[in-house]
Protein backbone atom coordinates (compact mmCIF):
# COMPACT_ATOMS: atom_id res chain seq x y z
CA UNK A 1 0.00 0.00 0.00
CA UNK A 2 1.28 3.24 -0.68
CA UNK A 3 1.97 4.95 2.23
CA UNK A 4 0.31 8.54 1.18
CA UNK A 5 -2.60 9.83 3.23
CA UNK A 6 -5.43 13.62 2.12
CA UNK A 7 -6.37 15.19 5.33
CA UNK A 8 -7.15 18.90 5.51
CA UNK A 9 -9.60 19.09 8.14
CA UNK A 10 -7.96 21.27 10.56
CA UNK A 11 -6.01 24.94 10.38
CA UNK A 12 -3.00 23.22 10.27
CA UNK A 13 -2.81 21.64 7.67
CA UNK A 14 0.09 20.99 5.05
CA UNK A 15 0.94 24.00 3.19
CA UNK A 16 -3.02 25.54 3.45
CA UNK A 17 -3.80 22.58 0.81
CA UNK A 18 -3.46 19.54 2.67
CA UNK A 19 -1.28 16.51 4.68
CA UNK A 20 -0.45 14.19 1.65
CA UNK A 21 2.91 12.25 3.47
CA UNK A 22 1.66 12.36 7.51
CA UNK A 23 -0.51 14.47 8.96
CA UNK A 24 0.94 17.89 10.80
CA UNK A 25 -0.92 16.40 14.01
CA UNK A 26 1.06 13.53 14.22
CA UNK A 27 -1.10 11.32 12.41
CA UNK A 28 0.33 8.23 9.66
CA UNK A 29 -0.58 7.81 7.01
CA UNK A 30 -1.64 4.08 7.97
CA UNK A 31 -4.07 5.88 10.84
CA UNK A 32 -5.73 8.30 8.26
CA UNK A 33 -6.67 5.95 5.74
CA UNK A 34 -8.68 3.63 8.55
CA UNK A 35 -10.04 6.99 9.50
CA UNK A 36 -11.39 7.29 6.07
CA UNK A 37 -12.75 3.88 5.78
CA UNK A 38 -14.43 4.66 9.41
CA UNK A 39 -16.43 7.32 7.71
CA UNK A 40 -17.46 5.51 5.04
CA UNK A 41 -18.78 2.34 6.73
CA UNK A 42 -20.06 4.94 9.77
CA UNK A 43 -22.00 6.52 6.13
CA UNK A 44 -23.20 3.39 5.19
CA UNK A 45 -24.81 2.18 8.60
CA UNK A 46 -26.40 5.84 8.80
CA UNK A 47 -28.07 5.10 5.32
CA UNK A 48 -29.32 1.49 6.76
CA UNK A 49 -30.83 3.21 9.57
CA UNK A 50 -32.15 6.26 8.03
CA UNK A 51 -33.80 3.75 5.71
CA UNK A 52 -35.19 1.18 8.64
CA UNK A 53 -36.96 4.44 9.92
CA UNK A 54 -38.45 5.18 6.39
CA UNK A 55 -40.19 1.68 7.04
CA UNK A 56 -41.41 2.67 10.20
CA UNK A 57 -38.94 0.10 12.48
CA UNK A 58 -36.92 1.37 15.38
CA UNK A 59 -33.55 2.11 15.40
CA UNK A 60 -31.96 1.37 18.63
CA UNK A 61 -30.12 3.85 20.81
CA UNK A 62 -26.84 2.16 20.76
CA UNK A 63 -26.69 2.53 17.18
CA UNK A 64 -27.21 6.30 17.31
CA UNK A 65 -23.95 6.32 20.06
CA UNK A 66 -22.17 3.99 17.74
CA UNK A 67 -22.62 6.69 15.04
CA UNK A 68 -21.41 10.05 17.23
CA UNK A 69 -18.55 8.10 18.78
CA UNK A 70 -17.02 6.76 15.02
CA UNK A 71 -16.88 10.40 14.75
CA UNK A 72 -15.59 11.62 17.14
CA UNK A 73 -12.46 9.04 16.79
CA UNK A 74 -11.58 10.78 13.45
CA UNK A 75 -11.40 14.47 14.92
CA UNK A 76 -8.21 16.20 14.75
CA UNK A 77 -6.15 14.94 17.80
CA UNK A 78 -8.07 12.50 19.25
CA UNK A 79 -7.60 9.05 18.43
CA UNK A 80 -3.80 7.95 16.99
CA UNK A 81 -4.60 3.84 17.61
CA UNK A 82 -4.41 1.74 14.39
CA UNK A 83 -5.88 -0.95 16.01
CA UNK A 84 -8.68 0.86 17.98
CA UNK A 85 -9.91 2.30 14.66
CA UNK A 86 -9.65 -1.02 12.59
CA UNK A 87 -12.15 -2.55 15.73
CA UNK A 88 -14.62 0.13 14.95
CA UNK A 89 -14.67 -0.81 11.97
CA UNK A 90 -15.14 -4.34 11.76
CA UNK A 91 -17.96 -3.57 14.57
CA UNK A 92 -19.56 -1.40 12.34
CA UNK A 93 -19.95 -3.34 9.82
CA UNK A 94 -21.20 -6.25 12.33
CA UNK A 95 -23.61 -3.81 13.58
CA UNK A 96 -24.76 -2.23 9.83
CA UNK A 97 -25.15 -6.30 8.97
CA UNK A 98 -27.77 -7.20 11.43
CA UNK A 99 -29.42 -3.83 10.46
CA UNK A 100 -28.71 -4.33 6.95
CA UNK A 101 -31.13 -8.18 7.49
CA UNK A 102 -34.06 -6.34 9.07
CA UNK A 103 -34.77 -4.15 5.77
CA UNK A 104 -37.70 -5.07 3.45
CA UNK A 105 -36.44 -2.74 0.79
CA UNK A 106 -32.75 -2.78 0.05
CA UNK A 107 -33.03 -1.24 -3.65
CA UNK A 108 -30.71 1.51 -4.61
CA UNK A 109 -28.51 1.80 -1.70
CA UNK A 110 -25.13 3.29 -1.90
CA UNK A 111 -21.74 1.07 -1.57
CA UNK A 112 -20.86 2.09 1.93
CA UNK A 113 -24.29 0.53 2.93
CA UNK A 114 -23.70 -3.18 1.38
CA UNK A 115 -20.01 -2.86 1.45
CA UNK A 116 -18.96 -5.48 3.82
CA UNK A 117 -15.07 -6.70 3.42
CA UNK A 118 -12.92 -8.51 5.63
CA UNK A 119 -9.95 -6.65 7.39
CA UNK A 120 -7.70 -7.71 4.45
CA UNK A 121 -9.38 -5.60 2.52
CA UNK A 122 -9.65 -2.80 4.58
CA UNK A 123 -6.69 -0.62 3.43
CA UNK A 124 -7.33 -1.15 -0.04
CA UNK A 125 -11.06 0.08 0.18
CA UNK A 126 -9.96 2.86 2.38
CA UNK A 127 -7.45 4.13 -0.53
CA UNK A 128 -10.36 4.90 -2.92
CA UNK A 129 -13.11 5.97 -0.36
CA UNK A 130 -11.37 9.14 1.19
CA UNK A 131 -11.98 12.89 0.93
CA UNK A 132 -10.74 12.99 -2.73
CA UNK A 133 -13.17 10.17 -4.06
CA UNK A 134 -15.51 12.76 -4.79
CA UNK A 135 -14.23 14.51 -7.93
CA UNK A 136 -16.44 17.29 -8.25
CA UNK A 137 -14.33 20.06 -6.39
CA UNK A 138 -17.44 21.93 -4.91
CA UNK A 139 -19.86 19.00 -4.14
CA UNK A 140 -16.39 18.08 -2.39
CA UNK A 141 -16.19 20.93 -0.29
CA UNK A 142 -19.64 21.00 0.41
CA UNK A 143 -20.05 17.18 1.66
CA UNK A 144 -16.82 17.59 3.80
CA UNK A 145 -17.68 20.68 5.55
CA UNK A 146 -20.91 19.13 6.29
CA UNK A 147 -18.69 15.51 7.62
CA UNK A 148 -16.67 18.01 9.60
CA UNK A 149 -19.83 20.23 11.02
CA UNK A 150 -20.86 16.61 11.97
CA UNK A 151 -18.18 15.22 13.90
CA UNK A 152 -17.94 18.44 15.96
CA UNK A 153 -21.30 18.17 16.82
CA UNK A 154 -21.32 14.17 17.96
CA UNK A 155 -18.05 15.39 19.98
CA UNK A 156 -20.66 17.56 22.09
CA UNK A 157 -23.75 14.41 21.50
CA UNK A 158 -21.09 11.82 23.08
CA UNK A 159 -20.54 14.04 26.22
CA UNK A 160 -24.21 14.58 26.47
CA UNK A 161 -24.71 10.93 26.38
CA UNK A 162 -22.06 10.63 29.18
CA UNK A 163 -24.45 12.17 31.42
CA UNK A 164 -27.43 9.97 30.17
CA UNK A 165 -29.35 12.78 27.64
CA UNK A 166 -29.90 12.19 24.40
CA UNK A 167 -31.96 13.85 21.55
CA UNK A 168 -33.25 11.30 18.96
CA UNK A 169 -33.69 14.15 16.76
CA UNK A 170 -30.53 15.30 16.60
CA UNK A 171 -29.30 11.87 16.51
CA UNK A 172 -31.51 11.49 13.15
CA UNK A 173 -30.42 14.33 11.98
CA UNK A 174 -26.78 13.48 11.89
CA UNK A 175 -27.05 9.97 10.37
CA UNK A 176 -29.83 11.37 7.57
CA UNK A 177 -27.12 14.00 6.69
CA UNK A 178 -24.27 11.21 6.70
CA UNK A 179 -26.51 9.67 4.10
CA UNK A 180 -26.94 12.36 1.89
CA UNK A 181 -23.04 13.22 1.50
CA UNK A 182 -23.23 9.67 -0.02
CA UNK A 183 -26.06 10.83 -2.57
CA UNK A 184 -24.75 12.33 -5.90
CA UNK A 185 -28.08 13.22 -7.02
CA UNK A 186 -27.69 16.21 -4.64
CA UNK A 187 -26.62 19.94 -6.22
CA UNK A 188 -24.62 22.42 -4.79
CA UNK A 189 -27.41 24.03 -3.76
CA UNK A 190 -28.76 21.18 -2.14
CA UNK A 191 -25.23 20.72 -0.33
CA UNK A 192 -25.47 24.62 0.76
CA UNK A 193 -28.94 24.12 2.44
CA UNK A 194 -27.50 20.85 4.22
CA UNK A 195 -24.83 22.95 5.55
CA UNK A 196 -27.44 25.40 7.20
CA UNK A 197 -29.58 22.61 8.56
CA UNK A 198 -26.17 21.09 9.86
CA UNK A 199 -25.80 24.50 11.79
CA UNK A 200 -29.34 24.52 13.26
CA UNK A 201 -28.64 20.76 14.58
CA UNK A 202 -25.42 22.52 15.81
CA UNK A 203 -27.20 24.86 18.16
CA UNK A 204 -29.83 21.78 19.26
CA UNK A 205 -26.69 19.91 20.09
CA UNK A 206 -24.76 22.43 21.76
CA UNK A 207 -28.56 22.93 24.17
CA UNK A 208 -28.66 19.56 24.73
CA UNK A 209 -25.08 19.47 26.45
CA UNK A 210 -25.46 22.73 28.35
CA UNK A 211 -28.65 20.97 29.68
CA UNK A 212 -26.86 17.71 30.78
CA UNK A 213 -23.74 19.79 32.16
CA UNK A 214 -26.08 22.26 34.26
CA UNK A 215 -28.17 19.83 35.30
CA UNK A 216 -25.63 17.67 36.43
CA UNK A 217 -23.36 20.30 38.24
CA UNK A 218 -25.05 23.47 38.48
CA UNK A 219 -25.07 26.90 36.05
CA UNK A 220 -21.48 28.05 36.39
CA UNK A 221 -20.47 31.17 38.68
CA UNK A 222 -17.71 33.35 38.64
CA UNK A 223 -14.88 31.38 40.18
CA UNK A 224 -10.88 32.37 40.46
CA UNK A 225 -9.06 29.54 39.65
CA UNK A 226 -5.48 28.65 41.18
CA UNK A 227 -2.62 28.12 38.88
CA UNK A 228 -0.16 27.13 40.89
CA UNK A 229 0.55 24.15 42.28
CA UNK A 230 0.40 21.83 45.94
CA UNK A 231 2.79 19.45 47.40
CA UNK A 232 0.83 16.41 47.04
CA UNK A 233 1.00 14.12 43.89
CA UNK A 234 -1.47 15.00 41.41
CA UNK A 235 -3.35 13.48 37.65
CA UNK A 236 -3.58 15.81 35.71
CA UNK A 237 -7.31 16.02 33.66
CA UNK A 238 -7.29 17.16 29.95
CA UNK A 239 -10.35 17.14 27.24
CA UNK A 240 -13.69 18.21 27.40
CA UNK A 241 -15.71 14.96 29.49
CA UNK A 242 -17.04 16.42 32.81
CA UNK A 243 -18.35 12.78 33.93
CA UNK A 244 -14.94 11.50 33.70
CA UNK A 245 -13.45 14.35 35.82
CA UNK A 246 -16.35 13.46 38.08
CA UNK A 247 -15.60 9.68 38.49
CA UNK A 248 -12.14 10.60 38.89
CA UNK A 249 -12.64 12.88 41.71
CA UNK A 250 -15.35 10.64 43.66
CA UNK A 251 -12.27 7.69 43.26
CA UNK A 252 -9.33 10.01 44.94
CA UNK A 253 -11.12 10.78 47.84
CA UNK A 254 -8.59 10.18 50.79
CA UNK A 255 -5.93 8.97 48.29
CA UNK A 256 -3.59 12.05 48.37
CA UNK A 257 -4.24 12.60 45.30
CA UNK A 258 -4.73 15.98 43.89
CA UNK A 259 -6.48 15.90 40.63
CA UNK A 260 -5.58 19.37 38.25
CA UNK A 261 -7.22 20.68 35.19
CA UNK A 262 -5.63 20.98 31.97
CA UNK A 263 -6.70 23.31 28.30
CA UNK A 264 -10.21 22.50 27.81
CA UNK A 265 -11.27 21.15 30.78
CA UNK A 266 -10.64 24.11 33.26
CA UNK A 267 -13.88 25.34 32.59
CA UNK A 268 -14.94 22.76 35.44
CA UNK A 269 -13.30 24.70 37.97
CA UNK A 270 -16.64 27.32 37.38
CA UNK A 271 -19.63 24.43 38.00
CA UNK A 272 -20.39 24.30 41.52
CA UNK A 273 -20.70 20.73 42.05
CA UNK A 274 -16.87 19.87 41.62
CA UNK A 275 -16.66 22.67 44.38
CA UNK A 276 -17.24 20.37 46.98
CA UNK A 277 -13.94 18.27 46.31
CA UNK A 278 -11.32 18.87 48.38
CA UNK A 279 -8.50 17.64 46.20
CA UNK A 280 -9.49 19.57 43.32
CA UNK A 281 -6.54 21.52 43.02
CA UNK A 282 -6.51 24.08 40.53
CA UNK A 283 -5.57 24.33 36.61
CA UNK A 284 -1.77 23.36 35.69
CA UNK A 285 -0.39 24.69 31.82
CA UNK A 286 -1.85 26.40 28.50
CA UNK A 287 -3.33 25.14 25.87
CA UNK A 288 -3.41 21.82 24.18
CA UNK A 289 -0.35 22.19 22.10
CA UNK A 290 2.33 23.04 25.25
CA UNK A 291 1.59 19.52 26.99
CA UNK A 292 4.68 18.50 25.59
CA UNK A 293 6.74 20.32 27.67
CA UNK A 294 4.10 20.76 30.94
CA UNK A 295 3.43 17.11 30.94
CA UNK A 296 6.98 16.61 31.24
CA UNK A 297 7.23 18.73 34.59
CA UNK A 298 3.83 17.57 35.79
CA UNK A 299 5.33 13.97 36.90
CA UNK A 300 2.42 12.67 37.40
CA UNK A 301 -0.11 10.57 35.08
CA UNK A 302 -2.44 12.49 32.43
CA UNK A 303 -5.67 11.39 31.79
CA UNK A 304 -6.84 12.19 28.01
CA UNK A 305 -10.96 12.41 28.00
CA UNK A 306 -11.18 13.81 24.65
CA UNK A 307 -9.20 15.25 21.43
CA UNK A 308 -6.05 17.40 21.65
CA UNK A 309 -3.48 14.82 21.95
CA UNK A 310 0.09 15.53 20.86
CA UNK A 311 1.79 12.34 19.92
CA UNK A 312 3.77 12.12 23.60
CA UNK A 313 7.00 12.08 24.03
CA UNK A 314 8.74 8.54 25.33
CA UNK A 315 10.13 10.42 28.75
CA UNK A 316 6.09 10.31 30.18
CA UNK A 317 4.35 8.23 27.47
CA UNK A 318 3.91 5.53 30.38
CA UNK A 319 2.36 8.43 31.87
CA UNK A 320 -0.40 9.51 29.54
CA UNK A 321 -3.42 7.87 29.66
CA UNK A 322 -7.07 7.58 27.44
CA UNK A 323 -10.31 7.26 27.49
CA UNK A 324 -13.81 7.31 25.93
CA UNK A 325 -12.39 8.37 21.87
CA UNK A 326 -9.19 9.31 22.57
CA UNK A 327 -7.03 6.85 22.15
CA UNK A 328 -2.55 6.24 21.59
CA UNK A 329 -1.11 3.12 20.62
CA UNK A 330 1.49 2.24 23.04
CA UNK A 331 -0.60 4.14 26.24
CA UNK A 332 -3.11 2.60 28.83
CA UNK A 333 -6.87 2.79 27.82
CA UNK A 334 -9.27 3.12 30.44
CA UNK A 335 -12.73 1.22 29.05
CA UNK A 336 -16.54 2.52 30.19
CA UNK A 337 -19.53 2.19 28.30
CA UNK A 338 -22.39 5.07 29.00
CA UNK A 339 -23.84 4.55 32.52
CA UNK A 340 -21.19 2.51 33.72
CA UNK A 341 -18.49 3.65 36.51
CA UNK A 342 -14.83 3.99 35.23
CA UNK A 343 -12.32 2.44 36.86
CA UNK A 344 -9.74 4.88 37.54
CA UNK A 345 -7.76 2.84 40.16
CA UNK A 346 -4.87 2.01 38.23
CA UNK A 347 -4.04 5.77 37.30
CA UNK A 348 -4.63 6.87 40.76
CA UNK A 349 -2.18 3.91 41.84
CA UNK A 350 0.24 5.07 39.36
CA UNK A 351 -0.25 8.86 40.96
CA UNK A 352 0.87 7.97 44.13
CA UNK A 353 4.37 6.88 43.28
CA UNK A 354 4.40 10.23 41.34
CA UNK A 355 6.51 13.34 43.23
CA UNK A 356 3.98 16.38 42.74
CA UNK A 357 4.37 18.68 39.66
CA UNK A 358 6.87 21.13 39.36
CA UNK A 359 5.42 24.87 39.45
CA UNK A 360 5.75 26.96 36.43
CA UNK A 361 3.27 29.37 37.14
CA UNK A 362 1.38 31.20 39.97
CA UNK A 363 -1.59 33.42 40.64
CA UNK A 364 -5.32 32.57 39.87
CA UNK A 365 -7.41 33.57 36.62
CA UNK A 366 -11.24 34.18 36.91
CA UNK A 367 -13.90 32.75 34.05
CA UNK A 368 -17.67 31.64 34.90
CA UNK A 369 -19.10 33.55 32.38
CA UNK A 370 -22.05 31.41 31.10
CA UNK A 371 -25.28 32.81 30.12
CA UNK A 372 -27.10 31.98 33.54
CA UNK A 373 -24.19 34.25 35.32
CA UNK A 374 -24.33 36.69 32.55
CA UNK A 375 -28.10 37.30 32.99
CA UNK A 376 -27.66 37.95 36.74
CA UNK A 377 -25.47 40.65 35.49
CA UNK A 378 -26.91 42.17 32.58
CA UNK A 379 -28.80 45.36 34.37
CA UNK A 380 -24.99 46.42 35.15
CA UNK A 381 -23.74 45.04 31.39
CA UNK A 382 -26.93 47.17 29.87
CA UNK A 383 -26.21 50.34 31.91
CA UNK A 384 -22.19 50.46 31.28
CA UNK A 385 -23.41 50.23 27.28
CA UNK A 386 -26.00 52.35 27.98
CA UNK A 387 -23.56 55.04 29.53
CA UNK A 388 -20.55 54.47 26.93
CA UNK A 389 -18.20 52.57 29.33
CA UNK A 390 -18.87 49.57 27.22
CA UNK A 391 -18.36 50.32 23.53
CA UNK A 392 -18.33 47.20 21.86
CA UNK A 393 -18.08 43.00 22.67
CA UNK A 394 -15.75 41.26 20.33
CA UNK A 395 -16.27 37.14 20.31
CA UNK A 396 -12.82 35.58 20.88
CA UNK A 397 -13.59 32.36 21.02
CA UNK A 398 -12.58 29.07 18.98
CA UNK A 399 -9.26 27.48 19.58
CA UNK A 400 -5.81 27.71 20.08
CA UNK A 401 -2.64 26.46 17.99
CA UNK A 402 0.85 26.27 17.65
CA UNK A 403 1.66 28.61 14.54
CA UNK A 404 3.63 31.73 15.26
CA UNK A 405 0.58 33.41 13.18
CA UNK A 406 -1.29 32.75 16.32
CA UNK A 407 0.16 35.73 18.27
CA UNK A 408 -2.22 37.95 16.42
CA UNK A 409 -4.96 37.38 18.88
CA UNK A 410 -2.13 37.71 21.87
CA UNK A 411 -1.45 41.20 20.18
CA UNK A 412 -5.18 41.99 19.52
CA UNK A 413 -6.17 41.71 22.89
CA UNK A 414 -3.70 43.83 24.30
CA UNK A 415 -3.91 47.04 21.73
CA UNK A 416 -8.05 46.65 22.29
CA UNK A 417 -9.65 49.98 23.32
CA UNK A 418 -9.83 50.00 26.83
CA UNK A 419 -13.58 50.34 26.29
CA UNK A 420 -14.14 46.98 24.57
CA UNK A 421 -14.71 43.71 26.53
CA UNK A 422 -13.96 40.21 25.25
CA UNK A 423 -16.10 37.46 25.13
CA UNK A 424 -14.71 34.01 24.77
CA UNK A 425 -14.96 29.94 25.10
CA UNK A 426 -12.99 27.35 24.15
CA UNK A 427 -8.89 27.15 24.31
CA UNK A 428 -8.31 30.33 22.62
CA UNK A 429 -8.66 32.07 25.55
CA UNK A 430 -5.18 31.03 26.46
CA UNK A 431 -3.44 33.88 24.57
CA UNK A 432 -4.79 36.37 26.44
CA UNK A 433 -6.51 35.03 29.69
CA UNK A 434 -3.40 35.62 32.14
CA UNK A 435 -2.80 39.20 30.37
CA UNK A 436 -3.53 41.79 33.08
CA UNK A 437 -6.43 43.85 30.99
CA UNK A 438 -8.37 45.23 34.12
CA UNK A 439 -12.22 46.01 34.27
CA UNK A 440 -15.26 48.00 33.44
CA UNK A 441 -17.27 49.27 36.57
CA UNK A 442 -16.21 45.97 38.25
CA UNK A 443 -16.66 43.74 34.50
CA UNK A 444 -14.12 41.80 33.82
CA UNK A 445 -12.45 42.49 30.21
CA UNK A 446 -12.34 39.12 29.97
CA UNK A 447 -15.45 37.25 30.21
CA UNK A 448 -14.99 33.41 29.52
CA UNK A 449 -18.03 31.25 28.84
CA UNK A 450 -16.41 28.19 29.44
CA UNK A 451 -15.37 25.33 26.88
CA UNK A 452 -15.56 25.29 23.39
CA UNK A 453 -19.35 23.89 23.47
CA UNK A 454 -20.14 27.15 25.44
CA UNK A 455 -19.72 29.02 22.46
CA UNK A 456 -23.77 28.39 22.43
CA UNK A 457 -23.71 30.79 26.04
CA UNK A 458 -22.23 33.27 24.02
CA UNK A 459 -24.41 32.54 21.46
CA UNK A 460 -27.68 33.32 24.12
CA UNK A 461 -25.47 36.33 25.70
CA UNK A 462 -25.97 37.56 22.22
CA UNK A 463 -29.46 37.10 21.90
CA UNK A 464 -30.46 38.24 24.98
CA UNK A 465 -28.67 41.35 24.24
CA UNK A 466 -30.97 41.72 21.71
CA UNK A 467 -33.98 41.13 23.36
CA UNK A 468 -32.60 44.13 25.82
CA UNK A 469 -31.66 46.38 23.31
CA UNK A 470 -34.97 45.72 21.44
CA UNK A 471 -33.33 45.08 18.40
CA UNK A 472 -34.87 43.50 15.54
CA UNK A 473 -31.39 41.94 14.00
CA UNK A 474 -28.45 40.12 15.59
CA UNK A 475 -25.73 41.78 13.61
CA UNK A 476 -26.97 45.63 15.26
CA UNK A 477 -25.70 44.52 18.55
CA UNK A 478 -22.34 46.35 19.67
CA UNK A 479 -20.47 42.84 18.68
CA UNK A 480 -17.61 42.08 16.55
CA UNK A 481 -16.85 38.29 15.94
CA UNK A 482 -12.66 37.53 15.83
CA UNK A 483 -12.65 34.00 15.82
CA UNK A 484 -9.52 31.72 15.79
CA UNK A 485 -10.28 27.50 14.61
CA UNK A 486 -8.32 24.79 14.67
CA UNK A 487 -10.47 21.69 14.47
CA UNK A 488 -13.61 20.46 13.79
CA UNK A 489 -15.91 21.34 17.13
CA UNK A 490 -14.55 24.98 15.61
CA UNK A 491 -16.43 24.12 12.27
CA UNK A 492 -20.28 22.98 14.38
CA UNK A 493 -20.02 26.56 16.23
CA UNK A 494 -19.56 28.75 12.87
CA UNK A 495 -22.84 26.97 11.01
CA UNK A 496 -24.33 27.10 14.37
CA UNK A 497 -23.72 31.08 13.93
CA UNK A 498 -24.52 31.28 10.42
CA UNK A 499 -27.69 29.55 11.18
CA UNK A 500 -28.37 32.07 14.15
CA UNK A 501 -27.96 34.46 11.27
CA UNK A 502 -24.66 36.01 12.56
CA UNK A 503 -22.65 38.02 9.84
CA UNK A 504 -19.45 39.35 9.06
CA UNK A 505 -17.21 36.78 11.18
CA UNK A 506 -13.36 36.92 10.55
CA UNK A 507 -12.05 33.62 11.11
CA UNK A 508 -8.11 33.33 11.48
CA UNK A 509 -5.59 32.87 11.15
CA UNK A 510 -6.39 31.40 7.59
CA UNK A 511 -9.88 30.12 6.34
CA UNK A 512 -10.14 26.23 5.76
CA UNK A 513 -8.45 24.64 3.32
CA UNK A 514 -11.51 22.46 2.82
CA UNK A 515 -13.47 25.74 0.96
CA UNK A 516 -13.14 25.31 -2.91
CA UNK A 517 -12.97 28.89 -4.26
CA UNK A 518 -16.84 28.72 -4.83
CA UNK A 519 -17.89 27.57 -1.86
CA UNK A 520 -15.31 30.32 0.12
CA UNK A 521 -17.42 33.09 -2.48
CA UNK A 522 -20.89 31.69 -1.61
CA UNK A 523 -19.70 32.18 2.58
CA UNK A 524 -18.25 35.79 1.53
CA UNK A 525 -21.28 37.31 -0.77
CA UNK A 526 -23.93 35.41 1.74
CA UNK A 527 -22.77 35.95 5.15
CA UNK A 528 -19.45 38.31 5.09
CA UNK A 529 -17.24 35.18 6.18
CA UNK A 530 -13.83 37.21 5.72
CA UNK A 531 -9.90 36.03 6.79
CA UNK A 532 -7.84 38.68 8.97
CA UNK A 533 -5.42 40.93 8.33
CA UNK A 534 -2.76 42.70 10.48
CA UNK A 535 -3.53 43.52 14.13
CA UNK A 536 -3.58 47.11 13.39
CA UNK A 537 -5.95 47.01 10.44
CA UNK A 538 -8.22 45.11 12.27
CA UNK A 539 -8.51 47.24 14.72
CA UNK A 540 -9.66 49.62 12.70
CA UNK A 541 -12.21 47.72 10.84
CA UNK A 542 -13.81 46.62 13.68
CA UNK A 543 -13.46 49.95 16.02
CA UNK A 544 -12.68 52.78 13.51
CA UNK A 545 -10.38 55.15 13.53
CA UNK A 546 -10.42 55.43 17.51
CA UNK A 547 -9.42 52.16 17.84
Amino acid sequence: MENKMFCYQCQETAGGRGCTISGVCGKKPEVARIQDLLIYVTKGLSSVACRLRAEGKTVDKSVNHLVTVNLFKTITNANFDRDVLLDSVENTLSVKEKLLSGLENKDNLPDAALWDGSREEYDRKAAVVGVLATENEDIRSLRELITYGLKGLSAYSKHANALLQDDEEVDKFIQEALAKTLDDSLTVDDLIALTLETGKYGVEGMALLDKANTEAYGNPEITKVDIGVRKNPGILVSGHDLRDLEMLLEQTQGTGVDVYTHSEMLPAHYYPAFKKYPNFAGNYGNAWWKQKEEFEKFNGPILMTTNCIVPPAESYKDRLWTTGAAGFSGCRHIDGEYGETKDFSAIIEQAKNCRAPEEIETGTIVGGFAHEQVFALADKIVDAVKSGAIRKFVVMAGCDGRQRSREYYTEFAKKLPKDVVILTAGCAKYKYNKLNLGDINGIPRVLDAGQCNDSYSLALIALKLKEIFGLDDINDLPLAFNIAWYEQKAVIVLLALLYLGVKNIHLGPTLPAFLSPNVAKVLVENFGIAGIGTVDDDLKLFFGSEA
